[in-house]
């Protein structure tokens, strides 16, 4: 096992510490994949040399850090490769890692559903179990031809090696969250198009001060509308220019709600996700010679300045955007 998955349990309004606890995982490895907005793969190969300790010895160093340092709990799955890994930490638990020791992948798998299998999506998982091949290990015991007159060639051949538990990807250094949420659940269904717009003017506001609190901006918003029913609308937007400025997320948050023509409609939850986040040092801001505009990107530098000094409940989110 060399192969860490974690999951901090962070709640959706703490999303932007996920940089941090990166770094606690770059402590021990520099091979780590951040899994917005919570998680993360880390290669233990070097380390458990290194330390002298396996990644499961080195996972509970980790959970009692995070635990420690950020108040923050995780779950961990350990595995021989990152989809093992992913596949154990649907099994673990706070406190206990679940890990799969090289030479038991294929007893690990076998009694799972093939829709557990990543990369195995609803149309190919329904045509196995049409023929009878709906666990792991049915699939693995499976002639390969069989796997590929179903499903074709590639998809047969990477279904059966991954059920076999051969898992030939790798942990991808890459950048902190790539995306940012911000969701507003009403205590009962909502009627109302004020308390509508109210809940967006919070949640775009949260989610600029995070953006700047990370010196990031985003280049797209998206909405995403919860009704009663369960059913849900989503509406993506590029921004005109990339920003982090809570003013020009309302904006562009209530345009988009507006433009869904909402009549009578019992809402359950509004969230908006900024993503294709860049860094703010790299992105270009076209002046506007606007008093009141520069006015309110003043005070929101105040306002950050006071939730870095006095925590996030300093300022409520949303409340320098209108």
């Amino acid at each position: 096992m060399t192969i860490l998955c974690v999951r901090f349990q962070l709640p959706p309004m703490y999303e932007a510490a996920l940089p941090q606890l990166l770094g606690l995982l770059e402590e021990f490895t520099p091979v780590v994949e951040a899994l917005p907005p919570d998680g993360a793969l880390a290669d233990l190969r070097g380390a458990e040399r290194y330390f002298g300790r396996d990644a499961v010895e080195l996972a509970s160093v980790i959970r009692v850090r995070a635990l420690a340092l950020y108040g923050v709990d995780c779950v961990i799955g350990a595995g021989p490769g990152p989809m093992l890994a992913r596949m154990a930490l649907r099994d673990a638990r706070p406190g206990l890692t679940r890990a799969v020791p090289g030479g038991e992948e294929r007893d690990f798998l076998a009694g799972k559903p093939v829709a557990a299998l990543p990369g195995v999506g609803t149309a190919t998982a329904r045509t196995l179990c049409e023929y009878g091949l709906d666990t792991l290990g049915r699939v693995a015991a499976a002639p390969l031809s069989t796997l590929q007159r179903l499903v074709g060639a590639r998809t047969g051949r990477e279904v059966h090696e991954k059920a076999q538990g051969v898992d030939r990807g790798r942990v991808v250094p890459n950048g902190v969250s790539r995306s940012l949420a911000a969701d507003r659940p009403f205590d009962r269904d909502e009627l109302d198009p004020d308390r509508h717009r109210r809940a967006l003017l919070s949640a775009a506001g949260e989610l600029g001060a995070r953006l700047r609190a990370v010196d990031k901006v985003c280049r797209t918003l998206t909405l995403t509308v919860r009704y009663a029913d369960r059913s849900t609308t989503t509406r993506s937007r590029t921004l005109k220019e990339p920003t982090a400025h809570s003013a020009a997320l309302t904006r562009t948050a209530h345009e988009m709600y507006e433009a869904l023509g909402l009549q009578r409609a019992r809402v359950r939850t509004v969230a908006l996700r900024a993503e294709g986040l860049t860094s703010a040092e790299q992105a270009s801001h076209q002046l506007t010679f606007d008093p009141v505009d520069e006015k309110v990107r003043r005070i929101e530098e105040v306002a950050d300045r006071a939730r870095a000094k006095f925590g996030p409940r300093a300022v409520m989110p949303g409340s320098l955007a209108a």
